[in-house]
């Protein structure tokens, strides 16, 4: 039997959710609108369908090379000064960007300026959300119990899903009430401006938690010891073996993602000709199943081990590409919304344990660096450029084959990472914490010596 849930971890949760939730949701509202408004309100009206949407994925890909860069930033300073504070400080970067983005001049308006203006908002939105995955599943793992901590940890990974709902109940209700030409005019726009609401409430409900006891421990030990090195420096410098199995397990989950829900929509909107309504329709189905698969998967990732569940989502994960374009093509809105359910089911085998796996890679005092240095980083040369690869070969394939064969490599990448993973199910985050400090003495010791 495992321990009983401690106090404050459903709230611990709920305020590590209420950021991720509000966070995705901006997050994702930039990714659909990339397709269905930015590439015509933003860039020339010169420019071709696909150009201008690879145009548009690129700018999208500039929130992805800041993530890395707010990874690290906030990893730091969250390593030395805590969880929650840091989680409130990127709750409201994040809100303060995607409010600004809806109120943009368009391209008419002031030219070449309104695309530049959007990439310096998705820099400070995507510089946000880097920071804001480590803290949030941080604050959840650090507070769960060894046995299930696989299931708690998972949850944040649930609200990305739950972003995505909210933004896509947003989208279907604008583009539903509204013509095309005022949704392309004005209606976008309030999708950006409602964000202000749900960053408040997120804000208020992060006020209510605190650090968990492990790391408030960790911080006084790091302040005896007067360590003054950049945690980022020394997690590479103590775990690098984690740092890349964290990015290897993490290369073909993020590629997947982002073809599934992001690289989708280009595909039905250009290759099979679905109208918005439709596209919405399909992702609200796909985005509910997934947020309600995630907690099953962490809690089967404590039953059976960490390993043997992702090594399934990756080799489920490198079959998709083959069969749902095909199924896509079909334009049967059943058969549509099982290919984008299924990818996402796919998706969650790997995506529910990965807190879990990564939180117990590293001890304490560099947790937050080492989770956000493995995860954020691989968005750069993974999730960023899924979209603009996917695009350009269907471009000059006009062939989902390719697009299939790429996505199975990226799988063939995370389960060779699985391989050199270590199974730490149940392991106590405590016996990390003691096992880097013996490592510590001993180097001082060496040192004085």
């Amino acid at each position: 039997m495992g321990k009983p849930v401690p106090t404050g971890l459903r709230r611990v949760v709920a305020a590590s959710m209420a950021g991720t939730v509000v966070e995705w949701y901006e997050f994702f509202l930039y990714g659909t609108a990339a397709t269905l408004v930015f590439s015509k309100v933003f860039f020339s009206p010169t420019t071709s369908d696909l150009d201008a949407i690879l145009a548009a994925f690129i700018t999208y890909a500039v929130g992805f090379v800041a993530r890395p860069l707010g990874g690290v930033v906030f990893g730091h300073y969250g390593d030395k000064y805590g969880r929650k504070k840091l989680l409130q400080f990127s709750l409201l970067l994040v809100g303060a960007a995607t409010f600004l983005m809806g109120c943009l001049p368009t391209f008419g308006q002031i030219g070449y300026w309104a695309p530049a203006l959007l990439v310096a908002l998705r820099f400070i939105q995507g510089f946000a959300v880097g920071g804001e995955w480590g803290g949030a599943v941080l604050l959840v793992a650090e507070h769960s119990p060894n046995r299930e901590r696989g299931f708690w940890a998972s949850w944040p990974q649930a609200g990305v899903p739950a972003g995505n709902l909210l933004a896509t109940i947003v989208l279907l209700v604008l583009t539903t009430t509204l013509s095309d030409a005022a949704f392309l005019s004005w209606g976008w726009r309030v999708a950006f401006w409602l964000s202000a609401v749900v960053v408040l409430v997120g804000y208020y409900i992060r006020t209510k938690v605190t650090d968990a006891p492990i790391f408030v421990e960790a911080q006084q030990e790091a302040e005896r010891l007067k360590a003054t090195s950049l945690s980022v420096v020394e997690v590479l410098k103590r775990y690098p073996r984690g740092v890349f199995t964290a990015m290897g397990l993490r290369f073909g989950e993020n590629i997947m993602y982002y073809l599934v829900v992001t690289f989708s929509i280009t595909y039905l909107k250009v290759q099979v000709g679905a109208d918005t309504s439709s596209i919405l329709w399909y992702l609200l189905v796909a985005h509910a199943v997934h947020f309600a698969v995630i907690p099953l998967v962490g809690k089967l990732a404590d039953r059976l081990g960490r390993r043997p569940v992702y090594f399934a989502g990756a080799v489920l994960g490198a079959t998709w590409g083959f069969f749902a374009f095909p199924m896509m093509n079909s334009g049967n809105y059943a058969v549509v919304t099982a290919a984008v359910t299924i990818g996402l089911v796919f998706h969650a085998v790997m995506y529910a344990p990965q807190p879990a796996i990564m939180a117990e890679m590293f001890p304490t005092r560099m947790r937050y660096s080492g989770v956000s240095l493995g995860y954020q980083v691989t968005s750069i040369v993974a999730g960023s450029l899924a979209p603009i690869i996917a695009v350009k070969l269907l471009d000059v394939y006009d062939s989902s084959v390719p697009i299939a064969i790429y996505l199975a490599l990226a799988c063939a990448v995370t389960l060779i990472a699985v391989v050199f993973t270590r199974e730490t199910r149940g392991i106590d985050l405590k016996s990390l914490d003691d096992r880097d400090a013996v490592d510590v003495a001993e180097e001082r010791q060496a040192t004085v010596g």
